[in-house]
């Protein structure tokens, strides 16, 4: 029992009878309302509905027992469905036979490698991409997803498999829509939408809790499901009026498919399940972190790749549809009332009875409306705010925003990506490049030192104070030497000069040897160079190079050490 206890979470070994009823609660509830979204999402990703029920599970209990948040929901998502079909759509036929087990291997691969990063505690990874780089790979692919459903809520078929093709042959056939489908469609996505901004709002002036008026708010996708489905059946729509419906989901349990990738399913799916598997962790630590923040709770990044990975390679095996942790997903669970992990338990055991027993009502039910929730569930992932936000502080990181999301409009999901990393980096090494460096002076009366064109400050003639906030390499020495340069041509009469290097943390090869260069070359000119403020690491490496015992003037422990000895050799 003691060994038992050591594997299990704290949350089940430590679990107040108290929170029972809420989690109970909260995970019947949450398995109504996700019921209608695990099938649109299927269909996003191109596989057959049933899919995303299963895969909502055993795979939500594998990461219940594994990861560290207490109420992140995983299970399909729209960004993994979007992915899944962005990556396999050119090498199968969505929902054919080979895409189902492509589906699968690319759920595995990406499981494995999630499952790696966790066990060598690669969880730091999942900061590489900035925020406003991921906010506009979300965005540009809530957009693909939008413009992925407009067919359904159309009803026209055959869009073509590009961005630019499906958007051209929907105006092409705008005029051939099903008059019908279209009312559906835009009845339900008017009607998400308002309930979405004003619904709440309204409930609440009325008198309604806030909590409750919000958990009102995500029933009626469902209730919309649940009309239009008997508005098919009754007036018989998908016969008499052509409405695409859902068609058959199969009924039961499914088994368990164990396989093992042969190596050319590997070789086609090794860089889409390393994409898959990155943002896959990005979005998930990103999402449990922001509900610990509100909950006052704390996670583990490597545990959670643990749950995330371990749910992929579970969903691999049982529904092959990857899965992630979701936003709407996860407010849900919580609106729901969700405490701790039992809930998503309580969940992924009610949505083992609705496949055993209900699926079958599903069968009729207009796609035009699963369409119109994920249409949506994807305009609330465009960040516009993110934009804004970023163009008035920082324009570079606005541009790596708009060019990340304009790569995954125009090139695809894996080119756009691959740009966005490559505008962070750029970004990076423009900022390196061009290093802040400030001539600075002491406030008269202190101890301290400020920038000589922002503050009155006290100077010393024929003494230069040149602070380097950033470390040396080799792509920013010219911008360093150009400035240093500068300095000395407006003062001639300088005849010493002062590195300050508190924000120096590292001096790389060709940095140390340019700054050999300069100490000779000033050296020549009899102005000599004092290094100040060096920090320990940078300087044990610096006292074993030329630099360091042929420097022409002194070390100094700090700036205003300097400073005094310079004013003191001047009134001398």
């Amino acid at each position: 029992m003691s060994l038992l206890r050591r594997w299990l979470p704290p949350w089940i070994t430590q679990y107040p009878r108290g929170h029972l009823r809420d989690d109970v609660m909260a995970g019947l509830i949450v398995t109504m309302l996700v019921v209608p979204q695990s099938l649109a999402y299927a269909l996003l990703a191109g596989l057959p509905p049933q899919a995303g029920l299963y895969v909502s599970i055993f795979p939500v209990i594998a990461y219940a027992l594994l990861g560290s948040s207490m109420t992140q929901a995983v299970g399909p998502v729209a960004i993994t469905a979007i992915m899944t079909f962005s990556l396999l759509s050119p090498l199968a036929a969505a929902g054919s036979a080979h895409y189902i087990a492509l589906a699968a291997t690319l759920s595995l691969l990406s499981g494995v490698l999630i499952l790696l990063s966790g066990a060598f505690r690669l969880g730091y990874l999942s900061q590489l991409l900035s925020r406003p780089v991921v906010s506009g790979f979300i965005s540009g692919s809530a957009i693909l997803i939008v413009i992925s459903q407009l067919k359904f809520l159309l009803g026209v078929s055959n869009t073509g498999s590009s961005t630019w093709q499906t958007v051209r042959t929907l105006y092409e056939h705008a005029a051939l829509a099903n008059p019908t489908t279209l009312t559906i469609g835009l009845s339900a996505l008017v009607s998400l939408y308002a309930a979405r901004i004003w619904l709440a709002r309204a409930l609440t002036r009325v008198g309604m809790s806030l909590r409750s008026a919000e958990f009102t708010v995500r029933v009626v996708p469902l209730l919309l499901v649940v009309l239009a489905t008997l508005a098919v059946m009754t007036f018989n729509l998908d016969a008499e009026r052509q409405v695409a419906v859902v068609g058959p989901v199969r009924q039961g349990l499914a088994g368990f498919s164990f396989f093992v990738p042969d190596l050319d399913s590997f070789k086609l799916l090794a860089l889409p399940a390393l994409i898959l598997a990155f943002i896959g962790m990005v979005q998930n630590i990103t999402m449990a972190q922001a509900l610990a923040i509100k909950r006052r709770e704390k996670i583990s990044a490597n545990r959670e790749l643990a749950g995330l990975g371990a749910a992929n390679v579970v969903a691999a095996f049982y529904g092959g549809m990857p899965v992630g942790g979701g936003l709407s997903r996860s407010a849900v669970n919580v609106a729901a009332g969700a405490i701790t992990p039992l809930a998503s338990i309580i969940s992924a055991l009610a949505m083992l009875g609705v496949v055993a027993m209900g699926t079958h009502w599903f069968a009729r039910l207009p796609l035009a409306v699963l369409a119109a929730s994920i249409v949506v569930a994807a305009i609330s992932m465009i960040d516009v705010r993110a934009l804004k936000q970023a163009w008035s502080y920082d324009r570079a990181d606005a541009l790596a925003l708009l060019g990340t999301a304009l790569g995954v409009l125009v090139l695809g999901l894996e080119q756009g990506i691959a740009l966005g990393i490559g505008l962070s980096l750029a970004t990076l090494l423009l900022r390196a490049s061009t290093p802040h460096i400030a001539v600075i002076g002491r406030i008269a009366g202190t101890e301290h030192f400020r920038n000589v064109q922002r503050h009155g400050v006290e100077t010393i003639p024929g003494v230069l104070f040149l602070r380097i906030d950033e470390s040396l390499f080799f792509g920013n020495l010219g911008a360093f030497e150009a400035r240093l340069a500068a300095e000395l041509e407006q003062a001639p009469a300088t005849h010493d000069v002062v590195l300050i290097m508190s924000a120096v943390n590292r001096v790389d090869t060709t940095a140390m040897e340019v700054l050999t260069d300069i100490n000779s070359e000033l050296a020549q000119r009899h102005i000599r160079l004092h290094l100040a403020e060096v920090k320990g690491p940078v300087q044990d490496r610096l006292e074993r190079t030329l630099l360091w015992k042929s420097l022409s003037g002194s070390v100094h422990l700090s700036v205003n050490t300097a400073f005094e000895s310079f004013a003191a050799a001047l009134h001398k």
